[in-house]
């Protein structure tokens, strides 16, 4: 544990891995986190748990799998039993703040406007509170892309007013802080020079822009849509105000970064996004049902406190391991989480921390009826081989290393069947050993695993309650009423 158990945490919504001139794109307007990931470790293949805003957050801020703590779609709150970092770590003795985007209190987009508990509610400062704010005619025209702002009338701009402001009453304390921004994520409102920066640039081309979606999932197709008919030669991607409100967000993340290098100068600073961007790969948009390295590969830099200067860490890690990491350097004992401490890799271990990675979706936003609707996906990274099971779909394997743009889909293939089941026993293991509540038979019964087992209503046979915390009764089991001995247990029939 520090000395001083101080924890900044930035994000931002929807900054791929490539939108930083760090992780390699030297067109990118982003000397802030450049520099911090300079002074720390950065993560070179870093993963959301879910490509969608809510739930990605959801992992982040409890720990658990969005299937696990009931965040699995945008506009659904948190299961009450579960806790947050916040609840945890105010729990001991730690100032918690979070200033920003929330997305977790099952309302809509902007959140409502209520501090949660485990946050000190005179910072708490969620888009429902900005919108507040704003006359009526503002609230419109902070809606619209590309309208003229001053930097004060932004969103992120509030944010790191405040963040700046917490450093300086509390710089001298325990404290966990999240800064959580919404841009650059749409309408992507930005001041000059940033709406300008990027006005004749166009970003680089990958070959799956040419992807026809062939021997793909077809919802993947359905999702396409007219995109299947664009001529991708002539194709140019030009998302000026997404790159250049990710360069404004640098910039309001600097002004916080600064604050924290004075006021907290032994503070832990923790930066990631919560998913990434197509920007026209895979002739889909946005982000959303699939396991696609644009909108899943995502930035993670962490400097000071344990963290190496100058480092780069190869393997592939995720979201999930935020949690016990930052309990563990906070010197607070962790609940039993499914992520790994990345202590060994921030000390300059070489080996993996995780031996892959897991991700999902389950669906878009409870709200809207469109976006696929329900897509359950679950998937697995190994650091070469990526394996996505749609459940109502077909299912993709990709060899990264051979094919990094993933477009030979290989999930038929004998030579590479091995590789794939073995993948995918990972992926069942981890749905039991989670608890996730879409788990059966059905997940193992898919069209190429040739020793799957017969379906039985019984499945696997086990009961697998919650464990207990501290503190917390323990469960009792329905067979004898009595405390469980074991919470994973066979189930009699």
């Amino acid at each position: 544990m520090a000395d001083k158990r101080q924890i900044l945490f930035l994000m931002t919504d929807t900054t791929r891995w490539d939108m930083l001139g760090c992780y390699g794109n030297a067109a990118m307007h982003t000397p802030n986190l450049d520099a911090l990931a300079a002074r720390g470790t950065r993560f070179e293949r870093a993963y959301t748990c879910q490509p969608v805003c809510g739930p990605a957050r959801s992992a982040i801020f409890t720990g658990l799998y969005p299937h696990s703590c009931g965040g699995w779609t945008n506009s659904v709150a948190l299961a009450a039993d579960v806790k947050t970092l916040g609840q945890r770590l105010t729990e001991a003795g730690v100032h918690c703040g979070y200033i920003g985007k929330w997305h977790l209190d099952g309302g809509d987009y902007f959140g409502n406007g209520v501090c949660p508990e485990g946050w000190d509610a005179d910072y708490w400062y969620d888009m429902r509170c900005y919108l507040e704010e704003l006359t009526e005619e503002e609230r419109r025209y902070s809606r619209v892309e590309g309208n003229p702002v001053k930097p004060e009338f932004t969103y992120g701009y509030r944010v790191a007013d405040r963040a700046v402001r917490f450093l300086q009453e509390n710089g001298g304390e325990d404290f966990f802080l999240t800064v959580s921004l919404d841009e650059p994520h749409g309408p992507s409102l930005c001041p000059e020079p940033f709406a300008s920066m990027f006005e004749n640039y166009q970003f680089p081309k990958s070959a799956n822009v040419w992807d026809d979606l062939q021997n793909k999932p077809p919802h993947q197709r359905a999702w396409a849509g007219e995109n299947l008919k664009r001529d991708a030669d002539a194709l140019k991607l030009t998302p000026r105000y997404l790159l250049g409100c990710n360069a404004f967000a640098d910039q309001q993340l600097g002004r916080v970064i600064d604050a924290a290098r004075e006021l907290a100068p032994d503070a832990m600073i923790v930066f990631t996004s919560d998913h990434g961007d197509f920007i026209g790969s895979h002739a889909l948009s946005g982000k959303g049902p699939a396991g696609y390295e644009e909108i899943c590969h995502i930035p993670l830099i962490i400097a000071g406190g344990a963290a190496l200067e100058g480092r780069v860490y190869p393997h592939p890690v995720s979201h999930i391991d935020l949690a016990p990491t930052l309990l563990h350097y906070m010197g607070v004992a962790a609940p039993t989480l499914p992520g790994h401490d990345l202590a060994p890799a921030l000390a300059g271990g070489a080996e993996p921390v995780d031996e892959q990675v897991f991700f999902e979706f389950g669906r878009y936003e409870v709200d809207h009826d469109g976006f696929g609707g329900f897509q359950p996906m679950r998937a697995a990274f190994d650091g070469r081989y990526k394996l996505v099971v749609n459940l109502l779909s077909t299912d993709e394997l990709y060899d990264l290393q051979e094919d990094p743009c993933e477009m030979e889909n290989l999930i038929g293939r004998e030579d590479t069947a091995a590789v794939r089941d073995a993948l995918h026993d990972r992926i069942l293991e981890m749905m039991n050993r989670t608890r996730d509540p879409f788990r059966g038979y059905y997940w193992e019964r898919r069209p190429w695993r040739a020793d799957a087992r017969p379906a039985t209503w019984a499945y696997t046979g086990y009961t697998r309650q919650k464990e207990t915390e501290p503190g917390e009764a323990r469960q009792l089991d329905y067979d004898t009423g009595m405390p469980m001995e074991e919470a994973t247990r066979f189930k009699k029939v």
